[in-house]
């Protein structure tokens, strides 16, 4: 790597977040939001390095033990409380620090999930000054840096690393465990409650599916050849189902509000306004509301391209689609008509469909990436 950026790297022992670069940034830039993070993220600690083989740059992100205190206390992170300070669930704060469970072990006070969320924080809020620019990238005054380069391709990517151990682990009691309770609370530790809730939500619906599983097979089992048993029976197993349908929704409320409360989000207050999309774009104006400079795009001409170009550009699709289906039906239909082909050839249009629904697939998912872009104008 040059000399400018190997002179401003910094040793780390270990990494929380990545963020990697395209092989065609120059030092310029490296050393722009290297600065930029060291001066306005103190509590970062970030170790530059560069790949031989794919010449890519990448940032090594971490932070020390009180850092992560005080960005908890920043982000107000719920942390259970010790059972002689009366337990339960309460913002961390670091001026009480000592009320709070493990806070004296530095490698199991905070999740891994724990600390990415900290240092993305930190990242997210980097916000640019009055007048700053960065090549042809202009930001406007207290717009988040990271985000807008990451939209614009300087920024590769920005992603948390997995700790191997604990993989390991989660290996072994969850994805390899056979008929065992899946261990919830750990994997909401590494992956985040989100996540936990998703795959707790899934353990009770497997769980609930045994009751209309065993109660559809015995009514098969017994079920009489003639039509009236057979109609008897479907009326039976309907009312069943509602009646399960109503028991298991009423059920999950009850077992969600219990995770809820047990991992901290039960009262959690509702999210902060969302930043803009950094790939929002428009003319700069001063906003009528805060006074504050921000992107500005007519209403009427985002109309004008939905009706211009987004839906011509979809009915085309759909029409397309139709064309090429009819004519696989049509292709299958002459295949079928010639008795003397072989058998193998009579697959034929079914492999046709299958390819061309595949590459439709790939195009139109390239498609509608641009269309949501454009409706970020």
């Amino acid at each position: 790597m040059s000399h400018k950026a190997w002179m401003k790297t910094v040793p780390t022992e270990n990494c929380d977040v990545l963020m990697t670069f395209p092989d065609t940034t120059d030092d310029h830039t490296l050393l722009w939001l290297l600065n930029h993070i060291r001066l306005g993220i103190p509590e970062l600690i970030v170790q530059v390095r560069h790949h031989k083989h794919t010449r890519v740059y990448a940032f090594f992100v971490t932070a020390t033990y009180e850092s992560l205190l005080r960005g908890a206390d920043e982000i107000g992170l719920r942390k259970p409380v010790k059972a002689e300070f009366g337990g339960g669930m309460r913002s961390f704060s670091c001026e009480e620090e000592y009320i709070y469970e493990n806070i004296e072990n530095e490698l199991y006070f905070f999740t891994s999930q724990e600390r990415q969320n900290i240092i993305r924080y930190w990242l997210e809020n980097l916000r640019a000054k009055q007048g700053e620019s960065l090549h042809n990238i202009h930001f406007l005054e207290g717009q988040p840096i990271i985000p807008e380069l990451a939209a614009r391709g300087v920024i590769q990517q920005v992603f948390p690393l997995h700790e191997q151990r604990i993989l390991k682990r989660l290996m072994k009691s969850w994805v390899q465990a056979v008929c065992e309770a899946q261990p919830l609370d750990e994997i909401c530790d590494y992956f985040g409650v989100k996540i936990a809730m998703y795959f707790a939500w899934l353990g009770f619906y497997t769980s609930a599916m045994v009751y209309p599983a065993v109660f559809g097979s015995i009514l098969y089992t017994f079920t009489e050849s003639d039509q009236t048993s057979q109609d008897i029976c479907c009326v039976v197993f309907a009312v069943f189902n509602v009646i399960w349908a109503t028991l298991f929704l009423e059920e999950w409320k009850r077992r969600g509000a219990e995770f809820a409360y047990k991992w901290g989000t039960l009262d959690t207050p509702a999210e902060s306004i969302e930043e803009p999309r950094p790939q929002f774009r428009g003319i700069k104006r001063i906003s009528p509301v805060t006074s504050a400079e921000e992107f500005y795009y007519p209403p009427w001409k985002r109309l004008l391209f939905q009706c211009l170009v987004s839906l011509p550009v979809c009915l085309a699709c759909l029409s397309l689609v139709f064309l090429l289906m009819l004519g696989c039906f049509q292709l299958q239909e002459f295949v079928l008509s010639i008795q003397e082909l072989p058998r193998i050839i009579r697959f034929l249009p079914k492999i046709v469909l299958a390819v061309i629904v595949t590459a439709c697939d790939e195009v139109y998912k390239k498609i509608a990436y641009w269309l949501n872009d454009m409706g970020a104008w």
